[in-house]
């Protein structure tokens, strides 16, 4: 027979708000391709801007120091508005600075990056709150679905970019991606009024059938994260991870230009295999974890594919198709290793979110050197050979860092 205290179980496990996951996953379009938008368009950028190899990759740079250094000023931010309204503050700064970035001088496009910086850092940090709020019974496929699309975002933008600047020149080219922008926020402004309508009713359930609020779990004593070497030896791996990934997303495209010939165009879309790959990592790394049960042993595995890149490009440049889409394979896959592990090691949930945010603001703080570095060896070496090994060093960097720290099983949060 059913109870009255089982109608709320049954509203809030109802199917996956259709609206609102598109919403995220249009969100999660926006999060990544501001950032890559510049690469196929460097040669413009560098001519027109009249500015050095450094100052283009300041553009790819700032947003992600701005994921660091900004994480606090967000979390402060989605307290104040709350989740779905700091995503609407998102979207709308990632719009302004998209518009500011493309018009004006060198000083103008930065400060416009420093806004789309901004912006990006508070949508990273909502988007996985909204995702364990609202879905809370399809979590894990909702969080593999968003960490796919913010690689599509930078395949999409990767692709297209360089052929709409062919129409239409740079600047213009930068700024239709604000279209997008506006999609996003009209669908999610529309998810919202559905959301609203969906929460009261679950709210209202729940209050007819006298529930109590579930007690949150991890009220013991808990250690200080910045006390464990494994935190700081995941810090340094997901650090690594993200340096190989914007270095290489923002000077690939040159480097296919340069090394195989391809015009601006082809080197933009080849080099989106990158990203399109990625997609295949968000969702294989998960089941190789629930296979393997050893976050280590997997994060090893998307190292040795990570290295393929560097190491192909070197010795077989005309291979860079089956080098680019193992790495993209390897980079998709490598944050989501690497949140797993997280999740391994804490004891209870404040934990996990303690140690993600330290994890995530350091690791983005040495991510933001990665275009500004391979930028600048480039310039020094004259060429792309020493760019690679210095990717392939960040590589092994994760490879030790990360092996050493991510070792804990998965079933039940127990720690190898």
């Amino acid at each position: 027979m059913t109870t009255q205290a089982s109608t709320p179980r049954r509203l809030s496990a109802v199917a996956v708000p259709g609206l609102l996951l598109a919403g995220v996953l249009l969100v999660a379009l926006n999060l990544r391709g501001p950032l890559v938008a510049t690469a196929p368009v460097v040669g413009d950028l560098r001519a027109d801007l009249d500015v050095d190899a450094g100052t283009i990759g300041l553009l790819t740079a700032i947003p992600v120091l701005c994921f660091g250094l900004a994480a606090p000023l967000a979390s402060a931010l989605i307290a104040r508005t709350g989740p779905h309204r700091a995503v609407l503050v998102a979207l709308a700064g990632i719009l302004a600075g998209t518009v500011l970035r493309s018009v004006g001088d060198a000083r103008t496009a930065i400060a416009g990056t420093v806004v789309i910086g901004l912006a990006i850092t508070v949508g990273n940090v909502v988007l996985p709150v909204v995702i364990g709020r609202d879905f809370p019974t399809a979590r894990n496929v909702v969080t593999a679905a968003y960490t796919a699309a913010l690689n599509v975002g930078s395949a999409l933008t990767t692709t297209a970019t360089a052929p709409l600047a062919d129409l239409v020149g740079w600047r213009w080219a930068l700024a239709s991606w604000g279209l997008l922008v506006l999609a996003a926020a009209v669908v999610w402004t529309a998810a919202l009024r559905r959301q609203r309508v969906r929460t009261a009713a679950v709210a209202a359930a729940r209050a007819a059938a006298g529930d109590e609020p579930a007690v949150p779990a991890g009220t013991g004593p808990r250690r200080p994260v910045l006390r464990q070497p494994a935190v700081w030896g995941l810090t340094l791996a997901f650090g690594m991870q993200a340096f190989s990934y914007y270095g290489v997303t923002a000077w690939l495209p040159s480097l296919l230009a340069d090394e195989q010939g391809l015009t601006r165009a082809a080197a933009g879309a080849s080099s989106s295999l990158f990203q399109v790959f990625a997609v295949v990592g968000a969702f294989a790394v998960p089941a190789l974890v629930a296979w393997w049960k050893r976050p280590a042993a997997v994060l090893l595995a998307v190292t040795a594919a990570w290295a393929t890149l560097p190491i192909g490009l070197i010795g077989a440049p005309e291979l860079w198709a089956v080098w680019s889409s193992l790495a993209g394979i390897a980079q998709g896959g490598g944050i989501t290793v690497v949140f797993i592990a997280i999740v391994a090691r804490s004891r209870d949930l404040v934990e996990n979110r303690r140690t993600s945010a330290t994890v995530q603001g350091g690791g983005y703080v040495i991510a933001a050197t990665g275009p500004l570095v391979i930028g600048a060896v480039h310039d020094v070496s004259g060429g792309w050979t020493v760019p690679m090994l210095v990717i392939l060093g960040a590589v092994a960097v994760m490879a030790v860092a990360g092996g050493l720290s991510a070792g804990g099983r998965t079933e039940g949060g127990a720690r190898g």
